[in-house]
């Protein structure tokens, strides 16, 4: 699909939804009301977690926390084999099952948020011939192995420079915060391994990635969900490297590359705030965007303080955004899956992470709750 014509569609729908809700809200005060709340689809998305190991002590732990959906993380397949066996991924979900839990959405072992540098099956980014094309032949039986098993998406990266933060900041309660000044940053090296990598290469690979990809996602009905990259840079790039998935246009032109309904996103909330000014007020468009064309497959919903170059990752009811309104419009646009923390701040009295997140997921159980009762 022609990317101008992608942004006029989204535009569109995303205007005339937001107008057609005026009218029949100011058209008779509290019965306008009335009928906006009849016109809301039932809430599909529901809340869900990434943290690992998939194995029996974390699935009680998620489930004593509402958690009956995740994604989960078979066996890490062996370097001389690079990819799961079928029976793995069906084990994987059976030992779910045996939990009341759904195995909702599996992550890639490798195409994660790794730097480069300490990443060792890097081709597919790289452009490394012919280990990209085995890495890619492995990821398509992945895929073939998710769908025998039952289990419809697949999260990836397609990043050369994962997470980029400098020093952590404090937050409340004695936690530090995961903070990001690009004018603070001083990378460990000029370059990574991988050199000069301008936009257009980016997408060039990205392009090669998915042109291999989705065609078998669609063949079997595996929806691929790509994060975006965190965070975004300046356009001439940070160590040698422009980061093309780093601006809503680049999300939006990404989505475009592969007319599949088994294309679309791990939209990140938070990585996506970072690509703002003004978060709280710019994040609704981005998600009606992609939501109101089905590119959506698994939420990163947490919250930052901040925006493009200076951030902090914060707790999320203290945050710039307000994540109600933020859930309403995933609920607007009719979002089916998983909405899930990501990236609790950190406290020493809390190893592991776990009181943090059990915090976040119940305080996305009590927005979605509140959202059904008030409508």
């Amino acid at each position: 699909m022609d990317r101008r014509k992608f942004l006029s569609v989204g535009g569109t729908a995303a205007g005339a939804a937001a107008l057609a809700g005026c009218g029949e809200t100011a058209s008779k005060g509290g019965e306008g009301e009335a009928a906006a709340k009849k016109v809301m689809k039932p809430m599909r998305m529901h809340v869900g977690t990434q943290r690992g190991p998939t194995n029996p002590e974390m699935l009680q732990y998620f489930k004593r926390h509402g958690i009956n959906h995740i994604v989960g993380y078979p066996p890490r397949p062996p370097d001389d084999r690079g990819y799961w066996l079928d029976e793995e991924v069906v084990q994987t979900r059976e030992m779910c099952e045996k939990y009341g839990i759904t195995l909702e959405v599996v992550a890639l072992p490798f195409l994660s948020s790794s730097h480069i540098d300490r990443e060792k099956r890097g081709a597919i980014m790289m452009a490394d011939s012919p280990e990209r094309d085995r890495d890619i032949e492995h990821i398509q039986k992945m895929i073939i192995a998710c769908s025998k098993a039952g289990v419809g998406i697949l999260k990836y990266n397609m990043s050369l420079l994962g997470v980029l933060r400098t020093e952590r900041t404090p937050g409340r309660g004695g936690s530090t915060y995961s903070t990001w000044k690009l004018s603070e940053a001083e990378p460990a090296t000029p370059l990574t391994r991988a050199g000069q990598v301008n936009e257009e290469q980016a997408w060039e690979r990205i392009t090669y990635f998915l042109d291999r990809v989705i065609p078998a996602a669609a063949e079997y009905k595996v929806a691929m969900a790509c994060h975006p990259h965190d965070p975004g840079v300046p356009p001439e790039g940070y160590q040698g490297i422009a980061r093309v998935l780093g601006t809503p246009e680049g999300l939006y032109k990404f989505v475009s590359i592969q007319d599949s309904p088994y294309h679309g996103m791990n939209l990140c909330l938070g990585t996506t705030a970072e690509m703002l000014h003004d978060p709280d007020k710019e994040i609704h468009a981005v998600i009606r965007t992609l939501g109101e064309r089905k590119k959506l497959f698994n939420i990163h919903f947490r919250n930052i303080i901040g925006g493009r170059d200076d951030f902090q990752e914060v707790w999320p009811d203290e945050g710039d955004m307000n994540m109600v309104n933020v859930a309403r419009t995933l609920w607007e646009v009719d979002y089916p899956h998983i909405v899930m923390p990501d990236h609790i701040p950190h406290h020493d009295d809390d190893e592991g992470g776990r009181q943090g997140f059990a915090f976040a997921y119940g305080h996305i159980i009590g927005i979605l709750q509140s959202l059904q009762t008030l409508g």
